[in-house]
């Protein structure tokens, strides 16, 4: 799994980024290029912000239980897999707004360094290492570019 921290990669993901237009169309799946990057942000969100509440006790047990290892694990995602429903979006979004957004959550992510991830509480999935962050926001990303053909 390539890591995320590093600049690198980071420069690699936003080069990426950056190859889509408004137009681009996925080769799999229903979101439209704007919904992807809206959907993608929220993982940043969940880590930054705290725009989207913690799921209750028991569906967090569940999450952390069922879910988490699919996750933070080095497989990739399958196409056309099923996504929690905050990840969900539904509306059109502007290109450029997401885009922006995206990128800006990429590089901040990558100057805090893995350091600041080390024993970050993730809302859903509990504590976890700066490797399991790194997974989930490497392989979150990159099933979504190559899904657009980036």
């Amino acid at each position: 799994m390539k890591n995320i921290f590093d600049p690198q990669v980071s420069n690699e993901l936003i080069q990426r980024i950056e190859k889509l237009t408004p137009e681009s169309k996925p080769l799999w799946g229903k979101m439209a290029v704007d919904q992807m990057l809206a959907h993608c942000i929220i993982a940043y969100e969940m880590a930054f912000t705290d725009k989207h509440p913690k799921p209750n006790a028991l569906l967090r047990f569940l999450l952390k239980t069922f879910v988490k290892s699919g996750v933070v694990n080095e497989k990739p995602y399958p196409k056309n897999a099923r996504t929690a429903p905050v990840f969900i979006i539904a509306d059109r979004r502007n290109f450029e707004k997401e885009k922006d957004q995206l990128i800006a959550y990429i590089k901040k992510t990558q100057e805090l360094g893995a350091s600041y991830f080390e024993g970050k509480e993730s809302p859903s999935f509990g504590t976890m290492t700066a490797q399991e962050w790194n997974n989930l926001f490497y392989k979150h990303l990159d099933h979504h570019l190559t899904q657009f053909g980036v």
